[in-house]
This record gives structure tokens, sequence and C-alpha cells, in this order.
């Protein structure tokens, strides 16, 4: 898992969090990850792209460790500009990585293959009401598409995990990290 040093970015506020979570999904033997919501970079200039580290990277960071175990990354984001985007931090991995242009709640909902590590991070926390009831959505669509032992990693805390902690919890999950931006639960 030496790979994961070459993400540890000042700007990477999401780092250590990513790095515990995947250091247990390695450890459980996960292949098989899925992302709501498509790490998009940023705008530099009119038409270059680039790595926006304060968002975390995710896509890019999922991608690589799906490599590293010979997995599989399914990242959905309703937005085909962001999965282009993602297309091209991702490109050395994309035999790694499956794109869909959908809308996370369907998308989990019609998943036709089992979980075993959950990101959820669509919508943009800018109003939590609808951010908050959207990835409790997302988490009751995945109960029953997640493996034995799967981990579910929530982004945005108090953005975003305001519904979504408390059915978990209710649903016996158990938070196992927290950090400033994100939870970690597992079955």
């Amino acid at each position: 898992m030496n790979f994961l040093e070459k993400y540890k970015n000042k700007k990477n506020i999401r780092y250590d969090s990513f790095l515990f979570a995947l250091n247990l999904a390695y450890e459980r033997k996960h292949k098989t990850i899925v992302e709501t919501g498509t790490a998009r970079g940023k705008k530099k200039l009119l038409f270059f792209n680039k790595f926006n580290w304060t968002d975390g990277m995710s896509t890019l960071i999922f991608s690589e460790y799906a490599m590293h175990v010979g997995g599989k990354l399914h990242s959905c984001d309703i937005s085909s500009e962001n999965i282009k985007n993602a297309k091209q931090f991702t490109s050395k991995f994309s035999n790694y990585v499956n794109f869909y242009i959908q809308d996370s709640i369907s998308f989990l909902q019609n998943l036709n293959f089992k979980i075993d590590f959950l990101y959820l991070d669509s919508l943009d926390a800018s109003n939590p009401i609808l951010a908050s009831n959207h990835q409790l959505a997302e988490a009751k669509n995945s109960l029953t598409k997640l493996n034995k032992n799967a981990l579910i990693l929530l982004d945005d805390k108090g953005g975003k995990t305001n519904l979504s902690h408390d059915f978990l919890i209710n649903n016996n999950f158990k938070l196992i990290n927290e950090s400033k931006n994100q939870l970690l639960f597992t079955s």
C-alpha cells in the first residue's frame, strides 16, 4: 500500500481518512469499490483541468487501489463533464474503472453486484438538507448490495451525513473512524 504515499498532498485534507479506510479494505481483501460523486478536478485557465486536492481526488486514489488489488472501481456521477475529467485523471488505470453517467440513487438501486467498499460523496453539501436526504437515500438503496464486512465511507461530515449517520447506526453498522470530513462505518 506504499503507493498511497504519493497522494499525501498538504491540500488533501482527506488523505489520512482515505489511508485508514483503504488499509482496512486491503486487510479485508476488498476488491469492489463503488463511488457516488466522481472527483472532478478544477479548471485552471480556460481548458486545462488539474487535480483538486481539497476535494481529495477520491476517483484517482480508488482507481489505483483497484489496480493494486486486481479489483474494480465503479464511479457514478450525474455530470458527463465530471466523468470526462475523471477519465482523464485515471487514464492509466482505465482497465480498473467503470464510469456511469447516472443519478446515484437509481444507480445503487439497480446494481447487480455486491459492494466491498462504498464511498458516498454525490451532491455538494452547500444545501445540507438536500444533500443529507440524498445521501440517506443512497445509504438505504445500498444496504442489500453490500458484502459482509463491507466498509461505507461518508464524505462531508455535517454537510451530508446528518441523516445517514443515524440510519447506519440504527441498521447495526459501527462507526470505526471519524475525521473532520469523513465517517467510516463497517457492517
